[in-house]
């Protein structure tokens, strides 16, 4: 069984965390214990409606606000498929967290109040969208039961929204009625919505054709641990332990290790204990080479007819995360999966617009939540590939040297 992780966005208010809480309770993934705490917890009691967002609002600052601050991670699971949801905040300034929700989506849940349309937080989020490439969107049209379920409605919408995703370069979209509220098209068809003759929500989750979105052409592989039991029985074992970004490697291929160079013949791969021919992207791995070399942690281990760019010269746009402004000049470290090492910004070249993605001069640094475009210089080379190519070997994070905080997200180019 497959696994679906994706992520759920919107302004304050548009009921993403209503949302997830009734697709936990329509599908029947609540525990009896975690109904009869939130049961207690609804303010409402006297309507009798149970207040489904509190499944996911987990933070006493969010009850008592009535509002989401950071990303909710939730676990359920229906006879089709496995799903991780993660829901974002809807307040401006804590639009960062929704990046670090968003980055290993397969697919992205934009709600639109249908009283609102499409607002600034709606390009915003579809731009956050776009930069990190997450391969399929759903448009969740919500509040619907408050326009009186109006196809007119929608269908305004949906034609605004056209638009906006055509600007972005967004393909694979998908247009859904719903009352988060009342349960209409999140996981049965809506007997109030009977001009929509699409799926309901979950059928969507469901059937949603994720296998393309790994790439197994291109293979990257970063060492996260290298194994050298040195037992009596182990004496010369050397093992590279790692998740393969992407592409399939096999035993006998002809690999380079980088950033050195160094080439050698791949003699065994072990996958959970046990060894295999050929092993492929996303799974963890053991690689064990035919020759003594010298590999580190953050090495890659590449194909040698099939690299990636080694330099220390990069080309990134940067959603800048911290209180403090960016300034050029300003040195961090960029965590690039397993790898670290120290950079500094050299250039700041421009800013995003997020309602026009049109370019805009920084005249007085980077503040939060702006997107930019920067050039940053590594003291040691950086193995990668253009975030658009391959997302998981494109991305990273800067470090505040001092604080040891995360203060950027990093698309490669």
């Amino acid at each position: 069984m497959d696994l679906l992780r994706f992520i759920t966005a919107g302004s304050v208010d548009d009921g993403k965390s209503t949302l997830i809480g009734r697709l936990l309770y329509d599908s029947k993934n609540i525990l009896i214990d975690q109904l009869e705490a939130i049961t207690k917890q609804t303010k409402n009691k006297e309507a009798g409606v149970v207040d489904l967002a509190l499944l996911t609002d987990g933070l006493r600052a969010e009850r008592e606000q009535g509002i989401t601050i950071d990303v909710a991670y939730r676990y359920f699971a229906t006879d089709k498929r496995k799903f991780i949801i993660a829901d974002a905040p809807g307040h401006v300034q804590y639009t960062r967290n929704m990046i670090t929700g968003a980055s290993n989506a397969n697919l992205i849940i934009i709600l639109v109040d249908a009283r609102q349309g499409v607002v600034e937080q709606t390009r915003r989020h579809s731009i956050i969208a776009s930069l990190l490439k997450i391969p399929h969107v759903v448009i969740a049209i919500n509040k619907m039961d408050l326009v009186d379920y109006s196809q007119d409605v929608y269908n305004n919408i949906m034609i605004d929204y056209t638009e906006v995703a055509k600007q972005l370069g967004l393909k694979d979209i998908t247009y859904i009625p719903i009352s988060a509220l009342n349960g209409d098209n999140i996981v049965d068809r809506s007997s109030q919505i009977g001009w929509y003759d699409g799926k309901a929500l979950l059928d969507v989750l469901e059937e949603v054709k994720i296998d393309s979105d790994t790439n197994l052409t291109d293979a990257r592989f970063q060492v996260q641990l290298v194994i050298r039991p040195q037992t009596e029985d182990l004496h010369d074992y050397r093992g590279y332990a790692g998740k393969i970004i992407s592409g399939v490697y096999k035993k006998g291929d002809r690999v380079t290790v980088l950033p050195a160079g160094t080439e050698s013949t791949i003699a065994t791969l072990e996958v959970a204990g046990r060894e295999v021919e050929e092993a492929f992207a996303p799974q963890a791995v053991v690689i064990q080479l035919a020759d003594d070399v010298d590999v580190s942690r953050g090495d890659s281990i590449v194909l040698s007819d099939n690299k990636p760019r080694v330099s220390n010269e990069i080309d990134a746009l940067l959603c800048w995360m911290d209180e403090k402004p960016l300034q050029a000049g300003n040195k961090y470290y960029i965590q690039h999966n397993s790898r670290l090492v120290r950079a500094v910004v050299r250039t700041i070249e421009y800013k995003l617009d997020v309602n026009s993605l049109q370019q805009q001069p920084v005249e007085d640094g980077v503040k939060l939540n702006e997107v930019v475009k920067v050039k940053i210089k590594t003291a040691s080379p950086l193995v990668f590939d253009a975030y658009d190519n391959i997302g998981m070997n494109g991305n990273a994070i800067l470090v505040d040297e001092t604080s040891n905080s995360t203060v950027a997200a990093v698309l490669l180019q």
